[in-house]
Order: C-alpha cells, then structure tokens, then sequence
C-alpha cells in the first residue's frame, strides 16, 4: 500500500469512528465538512476551484452542504475512502499528490481530539515529508512576517520567510515542521527560538499553501 492509500485509508477509519461532528484543525469545520471536502476534491471538478479562489468558494460551499445533506455518514466516508477522478486512474499521480494531503488532514482530526500524541511514522514516510518541506518551505512560508530557519531534527535544514528580517528557528521532526508551516503552528509540538516579537509573530502568522 502506497503513503497516500494508507493515510486515506487511516483517516477514513479514524472518521468512521468518530462520527460526523466531531472538531478538526480545519477552521469552521468538522468532521463532516472535511469529509465532503476530500470528495469535492477528487469527485466534482465543477467546484474544486473554489477550494483554492475566493470568488468561487461560496459555490464549493453549497456543493459541500448539498453532498452532506444527501448522502449518510458511512456513505460520505466511502466515497472518500476510494481514490476519484483521475487519481483513481493514476496510482503514482495518487501518491505524489496526495500523500502529504492525507496526512495533514489526518493530523487534523487526531490533533483536534483530546490527549493527541505525534505518531511515529516509518523512515521512508519520515524522509519523503522532509523532502517536500524542504522543496516547499518557501512556497509555505512565503506569508511569514519574519524569517524561518526550519532545524529537522535528524539533520537537515531550510531557510524560508523573508530575507534582511528578524529570524526565527523552528526545530522538530519532518511531519511537526511540515504542520507547523501548513499553518497548525499551535497543534505542532517543535521548538521556537528567537526574539520574543518575532516568535510570536510567526505563531500568529497565516502559513500553508
């Protein structure tokens, strides 16, 4: 089983149990929402711009609503438990683009629930996850007031934010920098080092892509 299939596939568990109302990272939403959001995305290419532009994201809204409206709990699941579109089709497209998707939104409904532990995920997931902060921080970061200085604990380490400014370190593993700089800087259990205002602009900051 591919990264992608299997955090689907945990998350789709995870959602089965806990039920349709239950919190997540995810502003505003619950576990219903999000739940329509992941088919949305894969399943109705007439709304998945408004996920990423504004002026459409009242129409995906109503499109979320209507797909919980319609269909039970365990059938929301299902249709998101299966790969759509075209990522059904492509196996490999799957994985590279969906891997860290799945992830991100299965920390978010494990870390809205009470009493959350960071997993410990196996060395290949762990090294992909650095490779894709690493490629992305930038990108990420890119809204951050102060610069970033990302310490991966194992080794590595990425400059994001913007340059000539105060700089914050931000130290953990791949999967807590990768939180972090997905915007759950409050839900992320990494160290921060610099000035006191520069922290605490960077914790308050709109990250993620």
């Amino acid at each position: 089983m591919t990264h992608a299939r299997g955090e689907r596939s945990a998350l789709c568990d995870l959602l089965d149990r806990l039920g349709p109302d239950e919190p997540t990272l995810c502003t505003g939403w619950t576990t219903s929402d999000l739940a329509a959001h992941l088919v949305v995305r894969e399943r109705r290419p007439d709304a998945m711009a408004g996920i990423a532009l504004k002026p459409l994201a009242g129409y995906t809204a109503s499109v979320q609503n209507r797909l919980k409206a319609r269909h039970s709990w365990p059938e929301l699941v299902g249709l998101a438990r299966e790969p759509g579109g075209v990522y059904r089709l492509l196996p490999a497209l799957d994985e590279a683009v969906n891997t860290l998707e799945y992830f991100v939104h299965h920390e978010d409904v494990r870390r809205a629930q009470p009493e959350w532990e960071p997993r410990e995920l196996p060395p290949d997931l762990e090294q992909l996850i650095w490779k894709r902060v690493s490629s992305g921080a930038r990108l990420m970061l890119r809204r951050s007031p102060v610069g970033v200085v990302l310490h991966r604990l194992g080794g590595g380490v990425v400059l994001g934010g913007p340059k000539g400014s105060s700089r914050v370190e931000v130290t953990g593993r791949a999967a807590e920098l990768l939180m972090f700089c997905f915007g759950r800087q409050a839900h992320a259990r990494v160290e921060l080092t610099g000035e006191p205002q520069a922290v605490a602009a960077l914790r308050e900051a709109t990250l993620g892509v």
